[in-house]
């Protein structure tokens, strides 16, 4: 097999970062373009009084959509450009699987719920968005991945952070903005990150975290092919929303993880609304199609497409475990769709009117905790007593978690400056011709006088 990276002769370890670097410019460049271009959309289909807006339910577009699912979710095949189904496998599913599990959903759920009331009690800060009814997808996809794979996740970070093994206090006291927090209370509920357990970040505007992911996989390919090391087989979760599909950054980094036939793995979440707008006037269908499938995007640019419950867990672990296994041996990216929706508004900010009290009705049927504990019992996996412990832990954990970032001390004024620029030359020359970083006295000094007014 010709390895792409051997056509590029002048390629250096330099450009592993470079990616990664412009992945995170092309993303800062486009945000304000995707923001305004998601706006004027709403405002333009708001003022247009002579089109007529389809069903705010759109019950039996999505019923249409839902019943395509077969067994655990359909492949879109690049070669054959058919529909085939994909067998499930549900011996992989144990008892001690099983309650990890459901312990990962609940603790989300919980953790969204506990976050949510201090919200409203003025403790948590921000423009914050739960991920309450989407806990299969993360549970699904992230607890089969080593610690040292990737992710990058969206401003819903909390629920993926979680998953991916961050200690949930610092999480809590990064919301509470603490000096205990992941980011020591300097990202807030939008920017979680933890180099330890390879959490690349979530991201404020919707597709940013893309181009990073990209960045992610390609040093591991280029680690592999290029360096020679035995040990980079890591492969990089991608998440983010269907609004995101529209934006100029996903179709750039499918093109090029198909291009390098990078270990990523793109995970479309797919809640049907892009804050207020509803999916079915947002995106237009493929050729022959009535209704949108972002799935059937992958072939495009040569990998397989993936149309999953994601409101089942079995089903989202299956999918996003074949996925995962196709990237590591080298095989090259998927794109799987992963219809779920969530049980609040956009943000906490939003009042949650634009969406019908039926199809809010009709998903809360299907919560997907519920439907695994149901699946549990159905196949004595778990016992009602086991289900009690369980969610007696998660309940534990947000508490102990509550009660740590509530009693952590607030960031030093000193920590203003900190994580302004990667080179401390950055912050320029002082009067004595030496750079200011240099002055010990610069950073605490700069920090108290920039915050006094605020004192």
């Amino acid at each position: 097999m010709i390895n792409p990276l051997r056509r590029h002769k002048s390629i250096s370890p330099a450009i592993v970062s470079s990616v990664a670097v412009c992945g995170l410019i092309l993303a800062g460049s486009m945000a304000f373009t995707s923001g305004f271009s998601s706006l004027s959309a709403g405002v333009r289909a708001a003022s247009r009084s002579n089109v007529v807006a389809p069903p705010r339910s759109m019950a039996g577009q999505h019923q249409a959509r839902s019943a395509m699912r077969q067994s655990r979710g359909t492949v879109f095949s690049a070669a054959a450009e058919v529909e085939i189904p994909v067998k499930s496998d549900t011996t992989t599913i144990d008892s001690d699987t099983a309650a990890e599990l459901y312990q990962d959903m609940q603790l989300g759920r919980k953790f969204e719920d506990a976050t949510a009331q201090w919200y409203q009690r003025g403790k948590v800060f921000g423009f914050v968005h739960l991920a309450n009814g989407q806990e299969a997808v993360s549970t699904g996809a992230i607890k089969q991945l080593r610690k040292d794979d990737y992710i990058c996740s969206t401003y819903r970070d909390h629920v993926h952070s979680l998953s991916k093994g961050c200690d949930p206090n610092k999480v809590m006291a990064e919301l509470f903005a603490k000096k205990t927090g992941i980011c020591n209370g300097q990202g807030g509920s939008m920017h979680m990150f933890d180099a330890e357990h390879n959490m690349l970040g979530g991201f404020a505007f919707i597709g940013e975290g893309i181009p990073v992911a990209l960045g992610a996989a390609f040093q591991t390919r280029y680690k592999r092919d290029s360096l020679k090391d035995p040990n980079a087989d890591q492969v990089t979760l991608a998440f983010f929303g269907d609004g995101t599909t529209n934006v100029g950054q996903f179709a750039e980094c499918l093109n090029m993880a198909s291009l390098y036939k990078l270990p990523i793995v793109f995970v479309v979440e797919n809640n049907l609304w892009a804050i207020g707008m509803y999916h079915y006037r947002a995106t237009a269908p493929s050729l022959g199609d009535q209704l949108p499938h972002i799935y059937k995007k992958g072939p495009a640019f040569g990998m397989p497409g993936v149309l999953v419950d994601g409101m089942d867990v079995v089903k989202v672990r299956e999918a996003v475990g074949e996925a995962i296994e196709r990237a590591r041996r080298g095989d090259g990216p998927t794109l799987i769709e992963a219809e779920t929706y969530r049980y609040r508004g956009h943000s906490l900010a939003d009042p949650d009117q634009l969406r019908s009290p039926e199809e809010k009705e009709r998903f809360a049927k299907q919560d997907p905790i519920e439907k695994f504990r149901a699946y549990c019992l159905e196949n004595n996996l778990l016992t009602e007593e086991q289900f009690g412990e369980l969610e007696a832990k998660a309940d534990a954990t947000v508490q102990e978690a509550i009660q740590f970032a509530d009693s952590s001390p607030k960031p030093d004024k000193s920590q203003l400056l900190n994580n302004v620029f990667s080179d401390p030359k950055g912050f320029g020359v002082d009067e004595n011709g030496k750079y200011r970083y240099e002055n010990p006295e610069f950073i605490t000094k700069s920090a108290a006088a920039g915050l006094g007014q605020f004192n």
